[in-house]
């Protein structure tokens, strides 16, 4: 009896989590298709430099960033069904942004002022398509589950960045930029398509909203842990790809592969740990494994010796965000849950926001491999921020 009570739970978690899941993983694979594209277009098309690269992929986290606070509202006061719709209609504007930045590349200055709009509108429909979809989940499902649900969630966004980054590298080799383009615009669609029927949460438009200063300041020792551990990938993210055209290892789509294929797997297979074992420890664990990959690109004498530091920082990286999200959520009341989990991500925005230009500036003033020297570090500062908020 037990085991079709607990079967009959399962289900009902995966009915209400799989449409959602869905919506995530079409907005990430636009961005995730934006990551692969947009290095080579910036330098090969446009003709700018590694600093103006950074710019143009840590501009969309910046954005997301700003709106982290006002998405977070909105998903309390309004629902976390419509900040999710918000969301998916700001990725299809940004992939017509994204189009009309390639037919204006003759004029290189409008074509990346364009671009960059869409870099902007991109990072705001991020953050409320994510908000929306923690809070429609844990509220779905209950606050008992929440490391799962930011788990499976954080699968669909991983796997949407690593299965697009590769697609739309092989696609602009083969074929130009043009259909990479055109799958941001269309892949919003199956977004909107999946959670079209699932059900709304119920509002309490009479509690009284805690200050998102106030949130910030009670969730912001994971928070910064989260943050310097996020550098590692928007270092991968930003730069891996020119670090082997750089080497001659040919294109990155396999490291872009073996990152996501290795964070999906822990995720999948790890993804009860953080509610199992405790948020700290499986955070500890997972930040000295991202350590050893970062280390492992830094030292990398080979394509290969790259490709598995890739493999270990995917594996590190997996379970921090919902490791330190089950401490997190812990310090704030159930209303208040969408502005939390907004204010939590942000953290996130904030690094991949610095981390494209701060990398930038570490390539032009060493090499590309240094770069991972530097994301080996933050991750060595995210461990002495997770033990130091420990002890508190």
């Amino acid at each position: 009896m037990s085991v079709t009570l607990q079967t009959q739970k399962t289900l009902r978690f995966y009915q209400a989590i799989i449409p959602i899941i869905i919506s995530v993983f079409g907005v990430y694979l636009t961005i995730g298709i934006a990551f692969g594209v947009l290095p080579s277009f910036v330098q090969n098309n446009l003709g700018y430099g590694s600093l103006i690269v950074g710019l143009a992929i840590g501009l969309q986290s910046l954005s997301t960033l700003l709106t982290r606070a006002y998405s977070g509202k909105i998903t309390d006061t309004k629902g976390a069904k419509k900040s999710n719709l918000i969301g998916v209609i700001l990725a299809i504007i940004a992939g017509f942004a994204y189009m009309l930045a390639f037919l204006f590349q003759e004029n290189t200055g409008l074509s990346l002022g364009v671009l960059l709009f869409a870099r902007l509108i991109h990072g705001v429909g991020e953050s409320f398509l994510v908000t929306g979809a923690l809070t429609w989940g844990i509220g779905l499902v209950g606050n008992k589950n929440s490391g799962k649900v930011m788990t499976w969630n954080g699968i669909a966004m991983y796997a949407g960045i690593a299965i697009g980054a590769p697609l739309s590298i092989g696609l602009s080799s083969n074929f130009g930029v043009f259909p990479a383009f055109v799958l941001i615009i269309l892949m919003p669609f199956i977004s909107w398509i999946a959670t079209a029927k699932l059900p709304s949460l119920a509002i309490d438009k009479d509690h009284i909203r805690t200050p998102f200063y106030k949130v910030i300041g009670a969730i912001s020792g994971q928070g910064f842990s989260l943050a310097f551990s996020s550098l590692a990938f928007g270092c991968i993210a930003s730069f891996i790809a020119l670090f082997f055209t750089e080497r001659n290892w040919g294109d990155a789509s396999l490291a872009f592969m073996v990152f996501g294929v290795c964070y999906v797997v822990t995720r999948v297979f790890f993804a009860s740990f953080p509610d199992k074992y405790g948020g700290y420890k499986i955070a500890l664990i997972s930040l000295l494994i991202e350590i050893a990959g970062q280390l492992l690109i830094w030292s990398s004498t080979s394509k290969t010796m790259a490709i598995l530091g890739c493999g270990l920082t995917g594996i590190g990286f997996s379970l921090v965000f919902p490791a330190l999200g089950v401490l997190a959520i812990k310090k704030v009341k159930p209303q208040m849950r969408g502005t939390a989990l907004g204010a939590y991500v942000a953290f996130v925005d904030l690094s991949l926001a610095i981390a494209g230009p701060l990398a930038g500036v570490i390539a032009a003033w060493f090499t590309y491999q240094s770069v991972y020297l530097f994301g080996s570090i933050s991750c060595m500062l995210a461990i002495l921020i997770l033990m130091f908020n420990n002890k508190k």
